[in-house]
């Protein structure tokens, strides 16, 4: 969603999500990544109806070993496949102190006309040790956890780490994208204080006077429900954080716009429900 990944002996715990389907790449460049531009101004993240494709799956095993070698780095990806980006497995994220597993993959696609553009897609890592925590929903299928609010709100709740990965798949300005973002947040924050306006000053500052080009990196990073780290790179996965958000408020809109009962990106949602219905099993 990528160079050569260092092997490792660990087991890394990576539920197969529909739509995804998992490849294992060998030496993908970070600068090859099967990306489109039309060329269209648009808001990314507004409530205007979207329109998305289904695609079939195959069910894949809840584990997925990275064999060790000492000669080649082995590396192991979903790909989205309406973007056919592909995410790692799993990652160490900046200023995260675990790895996280990816549990989820869909795209954000803006409708013209009736030709549906795709702009982004986007996975949601979740620290493993999360799972305990939502054994109250164990046995749900995919549609019930998807449609369950309280698990999602479980999920933000949790001081466990979680970052969001979204990359690009278009040539996107970055005042656009910052003033869609902050559209999406803005209802969800009925009454912003002081502390909420700091951070959303904060947030917005990295995103003003930037073009995002096709194939950039944003990572969305929540240490805690009222921590959010921001990080972003035209050229690969982020090596460091560029913007520390500390408000409650502005965390949990943030989570909710991708998360919450009406996401900006029903497949990404969809994805996540899939496998957490495959963990809680």
């Amino acid at each position: 969603m990528l160079g050569a990944v260092a092997a490792s002996t660990a087991l890394c715990f990576s539920p197969s999500t529909h739509p995804t389907r998992t490849f294992v790449h060998r030496g993908v460049s970070n600068s090859t990544l099967p990306l489109s531009n039309h060329g269209h101004s648009f808001s990314l993240l507004s409530s205007t109806p979207m329109h998305f494709s289904s695609h079939s799956s195959r069910r894949q095993p809840l584990f997925l070993a990275q064999a060790a070698s000492s000669s080649a780095a082995n590396a192991e990806y979903v790909e989205e496949p309406a973007t056919k980006v592909k995410f790692q497995t799993c990652l160490n994220f900046p200023g995260c102190s675990n790895s996280l597993t990816l549990f989820g993959a869909g795209y954000r696609e803006k409708v013209f006309a009736i030709i549906g553009v795709k702009v982004y897609a986007a996975g949601l890592y979740l620290d493993q040790s999360i799972t305990p925590e939502l054994n109250a929903w164990k046995g749900l299928s995919k549609d019930a956890i998807q449609g369950n609010s309280s698990l999602f709100q479980t999920i933000f709740q949790s001081s466990f780490e979680k970052s969001l990965q979204i990359i690009l798949v278009r040539d996107v300005d970055g005042q656009t994208f910052w003033d869609a973002l902050s559209d999406a947040i803005a209802p969800k924050i009925p009454a912003s204080t002081s502390v909420d306006e700091t951070a959303l000053t904060t947030f917005r500052g990295v995103f003003l006077d930037r073009p995002l080009k096709k194939g950039t990196f944003i990572l969305l990073t929540w240490l805690n429900p009222t921590k959010l780290l921001v990080s972003v790179s035209p050229n690969g996965f982020p090596s460091t954080v560029d913007a520390t958000i500390e408000s409650a408020n502005v965390a949990s809109a943030l989570f909710n716009v991708f998360l919450g009962d009406n996401p900006v990106s029903h497949s990404l949602k969809s994805s996540v429900a899939e496998g957490l219905s495959k963990v809680l099993k």
